[in-house]
């Protein structure tokens, strides 16, 4: 046809057809080519293309290339392009254009294929079922909020390298060993065996200290012991040495991404609620793995009879003030602790403490946004008998904010502050938070009473402690009036007595 190249592959389709005994006007139909086009086909012969080993045009790059850009690829092969092309047209401006940055550009990644530096293999390896487990901590992809506040957190993914199935859990704070413990141990006793390697970047990510690092080194080490694990690393900074764990985060978060937007919203009523979200996802992806799964689950270690400590141990003093500071946190505790020396254990969502060997109190652990700052964990309930004894400590109390339960007991206080003398108040707010804490009805007492305030409404102080805190009428006791003539048998032996006395005292 006029005007269009004729390719090699037509002309051997017109030299086939031709030799299997078709005219030229047929040979050219069936390779789209006319029957004169045909005839200049077998004038000309064979006309196989010959490699092309010239130029075209004149090379631009012909002064420098040999002589400046090949040394400073030798000397550092990452330079692109780019900074290659910036660098000439400082050292000769005006001589090169923007419209030859692309021809440098393929004339570098020609260099790096043909006469650059090696680049790293990646070994694709068939690890045998039962050998490897992979433990790692990731980021969610979108943000989480519980009950409409925001909630910080990592996911802690353990997988098998064999079958590639999976446990997660939700994680507060850092890459800790308690952690690491806990979701470790979880992920064995849920799959009912322990692999023979557990695998996992650098520990040590999550603490500050040399002597917290050695510490966390020891622990890790009893723990791979105790389950019969060989417990290693991957070198660090080189994470496709984890490409098992690694891809797992991706398809996790992908998984759980699709979940959220078929959901509608990312908010949770509770950290469970959320877990139970995750399980479900982690339940789908290891139907994937099921048949491989129970291959591998036969070549695991069986179980020891317990679980090793997935908590690290602190040892605390109750301070005056009814608190102990944990790890950059300020926590209240029951004020008959004060003075007392605590064994705590520390988990990665909780603190329990002991006095000697008896369990004391069971907090939340609490996290500090910033490494320069600190948090607090105030329940008002374990100070607010001591301070119904003196109210007015309650205005310039230090975390005096943080003793209203919920945001409408906030509210509250700046109402009545204005409305009543600073001296009432304080005793007004003090009242109503003992009644808080002492009767179930705190959510719903605090929306009561916030309404009355806004209608400047508030009920006194008598008010209150007549219907909340004196309800419970004393029962009377049962008493028996003696009759008065019964104590006239007293009356001999005193008068014996006296007697004795008096001529005592005579005799002397």
């Amino acid at each position: 046809m006029s005007g269009k190249h004729i390719t090699q592959q037509q002309r051997n389709l017109y030299m086939k057809y031709r030799q299997v005994g078709l005219n030229q006007t047929v040979s050219g139909a069936k390779s789209g080519i006319s029957s004169r086009s045909g005839r200049r086909i077998e004038e000309q012969g064979s006309t196989a293309k010959k490699p092309h080993h010239w130029r075209t045009r004149e090379d631009p790059f012909a002064q420098v290339w040999e002589s400046e850009l090949v040394p400073l690829l030798e000397q550092e092969p990452t330079l692109t392009g780019l900074t290659l092309w910036e660098h000439l047209e400082e050292s000769y401006p005006q001589h090169y254009s923007q419209s030859q940055l692309r021809t440098l550009q393929r004339r570098v990644k020609h260099w790096r294929a043909t006469r650059g530096p090696d680049k790293p293999v990646m070994f694709r390896q068939s690890v045998p079922p039962g050998h490897q487990g992979l433990s790692d901590f990731t980021h969610p992809n979108i943000a989480i909020t519980i009950a409409g506040q925001p909630f910080k957190h990592l996911i802690y993914q353990f997988r098998l390298a064999f079958s590639g199935w999976r446990y997660a859990h939700i994680v507060q704070g850092g890459e800790s060993y308690s952690a690491l413990a806990e979701g470790l141990q979880n992920a064995l006793h849920k799959m009912g065996g322990a692999p023979t390697e557990h695998r996992t970047d650098s520990l040590s990510a999550a603490y500050v200290n040399q002597h917290e690092q050695k510490q966390l080194t020891l622990s890790y080490e009893g723990l791979c012991e105790h389950y019969g694990m060989t417990g290693t690393t991957n070198n660090l900074g080189i994470s496709h040495e984890n490409g098992a764990i690694e891809t797992a985060h991706a398809s996790l978060k992908h998984r759980l991404d699709q979940a959220f937007k078929l959901r509608g919203n990312t908010d949770f009523v509770s950290i469970a609620d959320y877990q139970a979200f995750i399980d479900r996802s982690i339940a789908r992806l290891n139907q994937l793995t099921k048949t491989r799964f129970l291959v591998e689950q036969a070549q695991l270690q069986p179980l020891p009879a317990y679980r090793f400590l997935d908590y690290s141990e602190l040892c605390v003093k109750v301070t005056t003030s009814s608190t102990i500071s944990v790890k950059r946190g300020l926590y209240t505790v029951p004020s008959r602790l004060i003075g007392e020396t605590l064994r705590l254990h520390l988990y990665h969502d909780k603190l329990i403490g002991f006095v000697g060997q008896t369990q004391a109190l069971l907090l939340t652990r609490v996290y500090a946004q910033k490494s320069s700052s600190r948090m607090r964990c105030i329940d008002y309930r374990h100070v607010i008998h001591s301070l119904a004894a003196k109210p007015q400590a309650f205005r310039f109390c230090k975390f005096r904010d943080e003793l209203f339960p919920d945001d409408n007991y906030r509210q509250l206080w700046q109402r009545v502050d204005q409305q009543l003398s600073s001296r009432d108040a304080c005793k007004w707010m003090v009242v109503v938070l003992r009644i808080a804490a002492t009767h179930p009805c705190e959510k719903t007492f605090g929306m009561t009473l916030l309404q009355q305030a806004n209608a400047e409404a508030l009920p006194d102080i008598k008010t209150l402690q007549a219907r909340y805190l004196n309800t419970r009428s004393q029962p009377e006791a049962a008493t028996k009036q003696h009759d008065i003539s019964d104590y006239d048998q007293f009356l001999p032996i005193h008068k014996i007595k006296a007697q004795q006395a008096q001529e005592t005292n005579t005799c002397h």
